[in-house]
């Protein structure tokens, strides 16, 4: 069994990783749905939070069947990182987590994200303190380093636990590789393996494949992995890789009826949600791509579901695939 905090979970956990514009409450739900063992919110400015942002505000909606859910910030200012924990804690999440890992240059070039991998003083005691200001778990998510030359994970891994965070969940790259290259668990597991090391130690990067995880399981000795760019547009990741570990095989391949069906479900839910049709057909749009994925000929199908700027638009470009390619399996 896996602890974050008081938090009971199976051994190696599958965790839906805080994605901008994806990890939404509809996406979180279907994934849910189909075995993720805990979700996270997209990332959430704390100087958006502290300034009433609407856009920051709106991320902090949760639900009942999402739990556990964890809300991640991301600062770099303690002040407002304290006052965003007070904002947070009215949401009534079951975990804080803390952004010290995103790449992207106009989080980073304010101190925060990854670019607090260049201060790791102040990354310690940005999370000593919200540990201290809160009775929820608060876990951290962050990169190898900021470089190759400046890979510290397994004593800021250490240090990040002294100082009571919960669990850490580590990307397999450096800020400088962005998402390029080959993920490194090595530097993970050598975290894990250290004998002073006694919370949970999640991997992220590049399990894109029943096997990589059960590779990250058994070969690299994390208690869990933390699911990204393979579950956009496609939820079934999670129940895919349960099933492999159960029986060392892979599911049938999803219909497309059934690839369909979510796809319509996941608009409706997003603009139910959003309360704004355009927006929701607009940021659902980088689903399409893997829910479709591998259909022969369908490229005036996503180029319709690409441009089109109306659920009704939407609805009958469904209409038309089902039509087409609904008794077939996907490819």
């Amino acid at each position: 069994m896996v602890k974050i905090g008081d938090i009971e979970l199976n051994d190696f956990p599958l965790l839906l990783a805080p994605m901008e514009d994806v990890s939404d409450p509809p996406f979180r739900a279907l994934c849910k749905e189909q075995g993720a063992d805990v979700v996270y919110t997209e990332f959430i400015s704390s100087e958006g939070l502290i300034r009433d942002a609407a856009k920051s505000v709106k991320k902090l909606d949760i639900y009942e069947k999402e739990r556990p859910v964890g809300i991640q910030i991301f600062g770099a200012n303690l002040e407002s990182m304290l006052k965003t924990v007070e904002i947070v804690e009215r949401s009534k999440p079951d975990i804080i987590d803390i952004n010290f890992g995103c790449p992207v240059k106009k989080v980073v070039s304010k101190g925060a994200g990854a670019g607090i991998l260049k201060d790791i003083d102040l990354m310690v005691s940005l999370t000593e303190a919200m540990v201290k200001h809160t009775d929820l778990p608060v876990t951290v998510k962050t990169r190898l380093g900021w470089d190759d030359s400046s890979i510290k994970i397994v004593e800021v891994a250490e240090r990040l636990q002294d100082v009571g965070c919960a669990a850490i969940s580590i990307h397999g790259r450096t800020r400088a590789q962005m998402y390029k290259g080959d993920a490194d668990w090595k530097p993970i597991a050598e975290v894990k393996n250290n004998s002073r090391m006694h919370i949970p130690v999640f991997g992220n990067g590049d399990v894109n494949t029943p096997e990589a995880a059960v590779k990250m399981r058994d070969e690299y000795g994390l208690d869990g992995a933390m699911i990204g760019r393979a579950s956009i547009g496609n939820p079934w990741f999670f129940k895919e890789v349960k099933h492999f570990f159960e029986t060392g095989e892979h599911l049938p391949p999803v219909t497309i009826a059934e690839r369909v069906a979510v796809a319509r479900r996941h608009l409706e839910m997003e603009i139910a949600w959003k309360e704004k049709e355009i927006l929701a057909v607009l940021e659902t749009r980088r689903h399409y791509g893997t829910y479709f994925k591998g259909i022969p000929n369908f490229k005036q199908y996503r180029m319709k579901m690409v441009t089109s700027n109306s659920a009704e638009e939407m609805y009958d470009t469904f209409d038309e695939v089902l039509a087409k390619f609904g008794d077939q399996t996907y490819v």
